[in-house]
């Protein structure tokens, strides 16, 4: 098969979360178990750091990825989902997995692997440990897929765990309480690996920490280190003052940002606890150059500065939604034109509640059967004081955004990690 026989092969025989959503959820670890007796567990022959959380994942383990590259070791970086290209989720160093060990891998282990019936995630989830052993890296960055306890990954003894934060997101699957949801979070807890918590309060930090005297995993909340010491906004990033390093220039701009460096920088301190060797020189470079370093994309993304300036941003639920809203109000244009869409197994009423009622609207749907039609996506809209038009592609609600939009507008696109992928396809 070629390249993209291989990957229409694996969207069309398995079951593809990104694309049809709970269907393709299977809860448990027996897939994973079965796949990892075959491949000869690949995931013991490195380090492991695994990283859960409803928002910021992405941005944490690319960060942690960017710095540990920077102190030289060799890193591979699991991540879901791409947004472009199926290689953007398994990389070493930052480089994507080639499309020929992709090929090669389906080719020779699917007669081993289809009896299993394994998802999307559970078969792409394995490749990337192997890979990552063929490549001999030397620590890998592993992003939990949904959940935490009962996620496929969690089948990794890793030397660090980390749980950025915890908000009402896949309810059907994981509960429909923050409680509920920050149980199955703290599943990846285990003993005597410690674990950074980035954000917790009240209950939710009461059901971490109680799992983590339960399991017998040392507990640092990142909010209590106080690591940061005051913060600046700029046009290019975030400028930070640390307990250990002054004037750290973050490249990543978004308001969320914050918090994730927070995270990241707690974990960089329990790290070299550890013995891992993490130079300053390392967490500065890596903090500033974290896109090039690791393929990033997507968080407050800057696809054109002027002219107008056109932004996009993956946030996708009510927490990440809040940081966005937020920021676009601290921006500076004459309209704000928003391209928008959804997926339907989303709390989208309460999504659109946040949004700004001053602003012309976009809706429209994503390439993919999850996606909410924009037509509805625009009566729901319209109820709740959002005025616009509807698009049946992202591409065309971004023609007509640059039409209406003048020089001095800014154009947001969001509303899913969706309709950002169609949106880079599209702008590229």
């Amino acid at each position: 098969m070629t390249y993209k026989e291989t990957i229409e092969y694996l969207y069309n025989q398995l079951p593809v979360y990104q694309k049809v959503g709970g269907l393709a959820y299977k809860e448990g670890l027996d897939n994973s178990l079965k796949l990892d007796a075959y491949f000869s567990h690949p995931h013991r022959k490195y380090k492991t750091i695994h990283v859960a959380g409803t928002n910021g994942k992405g941005s944490t383990s690319h960060l942690l990825a960017a710095v540990l590259q920077e102190s030289g070791y060799k890193v591979g970086l699991y991540t879901s989902p791409h947004l472009v290209d199926f290689r953007e989720r398994i990389r070493v160093n930052g480089e994507k997995i080639s499309e020929q060990y992709i090929v090669d891998f389906v080719e020779e282990h699917r007669e081993a692997f289809e009896p299993i019936q394994p998802s999307f995630f559970e078969l792409t989830m394995m490749m990337s440990f192997l890979y990552f052993a063929e490549m001999e890296v030397d620590v890998a960055i592993i992003e939990v897929g949904l959940g935490g306890r009962l996620d496929s990954t969690n089948i990794i003894t890793p030397d660090l765990s980390v749980i950025t934060n915890i908000s009402l997101d896949h309810v059907q699957f994981l509960g429909d309480t923050i409680e509920k949801i920050a149980t199955e979070k703290a599943g990846i807890m285990k003993q005597n690996i410690p674990v950074i918590i980035g954000e917790a309060k009240d209950s939710v930090r009461e059901v971490f920490e109680n799992t983590a005297e339960r399991v017998g995993a040392p507990i640092f909340f990142a909010e209590d280190e106080k690591l940061i010491l005051s913060s600046l906004k700029t046009a290019s990033g975030w400028l930070f003052d640390t307990k250990h390093y002054s004037h750290l220039k973050g490249e990543l701009s978004g308001y969320a940002q914050l918090k994730n460096a927070a995270t990241v920088l707690c974990a960089i301190k329990e790290l070299q606890k550890i013995g891992y060797k993490i130079p300053s020189k390392a967490v500065y470079s890596g903090f500033a150059y974290v896109t090039e370093l690791t393929g990033l994309m997507g968080r407050w993304q800057i696809i054109q500065e002027l002219h107008p300036k056109i932004v996009c941003d993956t946030g996708h639920n009510v927490a990440g939604i809040k940081y966005i809203v937020e920021q676009l109000v601290n921006e500076k244009y004459s309209t704000l034109h928003i391209v928008l869409g959804m997926v339907n197994d989303k709390d989208i009423s309460s999504v659109l509640s946040l949004l700004p009622k001053k602003a012309i609207y976009y809706f429209t749907k994503a390439s993919i059967p999850r996606a909410i039609n924009e037509r509805e996506l625009e009566t729901m809209g319209r109820k709740l004081g959002l005025t616009g038009y509807s698009y049946p592609t992202v591409a065309d609600a971004i023609i007509a955004a640059k039409e209406w939009a003048a020089p001095n507008d800014f154009i947001f696109i969001g509303g899913s990690n969706f309709i950002v992928a169609d949106a880079l396809e599209a702008l590229s």
